[in-house]
């Protein structure tokens, strides 16, 4: 196959390393809205360099089978819409948009053209998660009644990226809010929100949160809440906690989990906690660009298609609104269901 990825930040250059070296890649073109950074990504990965319209045009290399978007989060509809309209299987990160108007445009322009879109919600690949679901889809735990979801990063990102996140809801909590969604099998049905600006002043000066937590009522009843901050100096930690009447069982609890026991004989801390989500999750990236290959190859269902981006984001949208407002939110407020 010949795959073009376009955005070789952090992330698009993890992307591109995966995949050059996957057996059913045959070549890789590499594309950024920064030539220089396109070019120094393709050196690193033995991929070729091409322009961002060459993906959608073949001019030099041919159009590619399939598109790894992975640009600046302002550029992902566009390119989505791009894809679908030449017809091309895309893979996104997330999200879509940071607005419901702009992902639910995005949604229209790839339902007309009948293409495939994969979001990169990389958890459902985790196999901590995987096992999670299926205790929950077995039984195993009896009636479910409370899930507990942590993310917790170990420093800020850069100032200049917070007024271009989404905010803490949109960017951070909304692969909590999506992985409480595959992991239950359950919709939220309601959520009340809130959050602290009282770390760091660049929080402050772009209107967003550092920390926050929700609590999500589910449609059969069950608690779920979600925290999740930009300032846990132990390292990085993403957690869930599922508890039935039968048994409970936690994902992410391993000996690189950044917490300490307060107990005398309690374990310590971890002498390499994970200090990143691309070491945390790198079997799991590495699982769904896999799978994205097989979609488009047409071996596989699509895992993680648009529409289960839009939830999340809704999810996130609704957590907004209550943090802003002091009040339960219903989803039936929340357009796009």
């Amino acid at each position: 196959m010949r795959i073009g990825l376009i955005g070789t930040g952090r992330i698009g250059t993890f992307h591109a390393e995966v995949l050059s070296r996957h057996p059913a890649v045959d070549s890789l073109l590499v594309a950024d809205a920064d030539p220089e950074r396109a070019a120094a990504a393709a050196t690193r990965t033995g991929a070729s360099a091409a322009p961002v319209d060459a993906m959608f045009t073949g001019e030099g290399h041919g159009l590619p089978d399939a598109l790894v978007i992975c640009s600046a989060t302002a550029a992902h509809a566009p390119l989505i819409a791009r894809a679908a309209r030449a017809g091309l299987p895309a893979f996104c990160e997330k999200p879509i948009a940071l607005d419901l108007p702009g992902t639910l445009g995005a949604l229209a322009e790839v339902e007309a053209a009948g293409s495939i879109l994969q979001l990169g919600f990389m958890r459902r690949f985790d196999a901590g998660y995987a096992e999670a679901r299926a205790a929950v889809r077995e039984g195993r735990l009896g009636r479910l009644h409370t899930v507990r979801a942590v993310t917790s990063d170990p420093a800020p990102p850069p100032a200049d990226y917070l007024p271009l996140s989404g905010g803490l809801y949109r960017d951070c909590l909304v692969h909590d809010f999506d992985i409480l969604r595959w992991v239950t099998g359950r919709e939220v049905r309601e959520v009340y929100a809130t959050g602290s600006d009282a770390g760091p002043a660049m929080f402050r000066e772009a209107g967003d949160v550092d920390t926050a937590a929700a609590l999500l009522t589910l449609d059969d009843g069950t608690l779920a809440t979600a925290t999740a901050t930009r300032c846990n100096g132990a390292g990085y930690d993403v957690r869930m906690e599922l508890a039935g009447e039968l048994d409970q069982i936690a994902v992410g609890l391993d000996d690189r989990t950044p917490l300490t026991s307060a107990e005398p004989e309690g374990p310590g801390a971890p002498p390499k906690p994970w200090p990143g989500f691309l070491e945390r999750f790198a079997p799991a990236y590495e699982a769904e660009l896999d799978a994205f290959l097989r979609v488009a190859r047409g071996e596989l269902a699509n895992p993680c298609d648009g529409r289960e981006a839009l939830h999340a984001l809704r999810i996130a949208e609704a957590c907004e609104i209550s943090r802003r407002e002091r009040r339960p939110v219903a989803m039936e407020e929340i357009p796009g269901g």
